[in-house]
């Protein structure tokens, strides 16, 4: 590997390691006697019968393993539903599937539900709400199968909707996002504790919602299905335009009585991950700049602007003098085109896609999701230069763009990253290294 190449990916490394559960959680949270303090928020453990954490989502099992570390035997129950568990005593870790929903998460869900049932006004709920949620709490509305369920996260997963949109349709065939978690929680006080993988940090949308109001509506989610023209199961439509129609309930609004005893507390999101990608340009003595962390769109499209930057830069010296790094995030998408889509995912398209307009020598482009996994592949994104796809095989790069198989092209020049499943989930990242 090059300077460049290896610069960038210590860069996404520090992103990942900075929004790991262990190094925010206990920037976060401090147990003193029986005062837990959340953010800038007191609650004594002794003015409650019970503590229980409950969650799910990528980074929701080593989250229950720092919080058990955190508060020892204070902790009187707890399940996470989650696609990376770890090992806990006192909280339960059910194991699911991430991005479609499976029969073990689906059990896992139940049972979190039955254990928030019980919860009274002497009740303190942790819950922990990160990134790959929405899939790991699946609980079909009424009339609507977990199989159908699926097909609908396919079809929107395949179709190029944003995240906002995906879970707004989401939202309204649940029986515990967009709020209703925090129903079945009343009369118990809810801290939220949150990952965000979202743009913009929204609470309800990180992992649909499930403690947090929803300002959507029914009309809301079959609008996306209509913009996108999506193919879904009979059932999934009669239930949202049931809903539309008003012969089921709304998901609940930021007035429901629910929410009356429920806070929030973002522990880690893109922005952390950018923050400690930029500390680590600047400490090897490259000039770093913040691009954005709320860039979205169709990931080839946006590596041409990045692309773009690092030329700018190289050629011109703007908006940065080289040596540069140029930190981003966000979540791009991918729409689908080919009935049999080979292996990869957004960041990887995003790096095939520079890789295939980069022409000036010492620009590095590259782009992971911190999770470690990135849309049905086994790697983390990749990283790439002028020289990644040589002049005769531009066709084969092209044909594996067009076919949505970047991640084995890339994986063949030896350019893709890969990590693991990292324990946590706050996005994409994405650097720009120019020499």
């Amino acid at each position: 590997m090059t300077d460049p190449h290896a610069l960038a990916r210590r860069c996404l490394r520090a992103g990942i390691d900075a929004a790991r559960p262990s190094t925010v959680v206990g920037e976060t949270l401090a147990l003193d006697g029986s005062r837990l303090t959340v953010g800038t928020a007191e609650h004594d453990l002794d003015s409650y019968d019970d503590l229980l954490v409950v969650g799910g989502g990528n980074a929701a099992g080593a989250v229950a393993a720092e919080l058990e570390t955190l508060l020892v035997e204070r902790i009187d129950d707890g399940i996470v539903v989650t696609d990376q568990p770890t090992a806990t005593e006192r909280i339960e870790q059910v194991e699911g599937d991430h991005p479609r929903p499976s029969d073990a998460a689906l059990a896992g869900t139940e049972r979190l539900r039955e254990l928030l049932s019980r919860a009274d006004d002497r009740t303190l709920v942790l819950a922990v709400v990160t990134g790959g949620a929405s899939a790991l709490l699946p609980a079909p509305a009424d009339g609507v199968s977990l199989a159908e369920l699926r097909a609908t996260t396919d079809e929107l997963l395949a179709s190029g909707a944003s995240i906002d949109e995906l879970n707004t349709v989401r939202k309204h065939l649940s029986t515990v996002k967009g709020g209703r978690l925090a129903d079945v929680a009343t009369p118990a006080t809810v801290v939220t504790l949150l990952f965000s993988d979202v743009v913009g940090d929204d609470s309800g949308v990180i992992g649909s919602g499930p403690f947090a109001p929803d300002e959507t509506t029914y009309e809301d989610a079959l609008s996306v299905v209509d913009r996108y023209d999506l193919a879904l199961p009979r059932a999934v439509i009669d239930r949202l335009r049931a809903g539309h129609a008003g012969e089921v309930s709304e998901t609940p609004d930021a007035g429901a009585p629910g929410f009356e005893h429920v806070t929030e507390q973002l522990l880690a999101s893109n922005h952390t991950a950018a923050r400690a990608a930029l500390a680590t340009a600047r400490e090897a003595g490259y000039e770093p700049l913040l691009l954005s962390t709320r860039i979205r769109g169709e990931a080839r499209e946006t590596a041409r602007s990045a692309v773009a930057v690092g030329e700018e830069i190289a050629a011109t010296g703007s908006p940065v003098e080289p040596p540069a790094v140029v930190v981003s995030g966000g979540e791009t998408t991918v729409t689908v085109r080919d009935e049999t889509p080979g292996n990869g995912g957004p960041n990887a398209e995003y790096a095939l896609s520079a890789a295939l307009e980069l022409d000036a020598p010492g620009v590095v482009v590259a782009a992971i999701d911190t999770d470690g996994i990135d849309g049905d592949s086994a790697v983390a994104g990749a990283s790439v230069d002028a020289e990644t796809v040589p002049r005769n095989e531009r066709s084969a790069a092209t044909r594996a763009l067009d076919s949505h198989d970047a991640a084995t092209y890339l994986a063949e020049r030896g350019a893709t990253i890969e990590t693991g499943a990292t324990g946590t989930n706050v996005n994409d990242l994405r650097v720009i290294v120019v020499g």
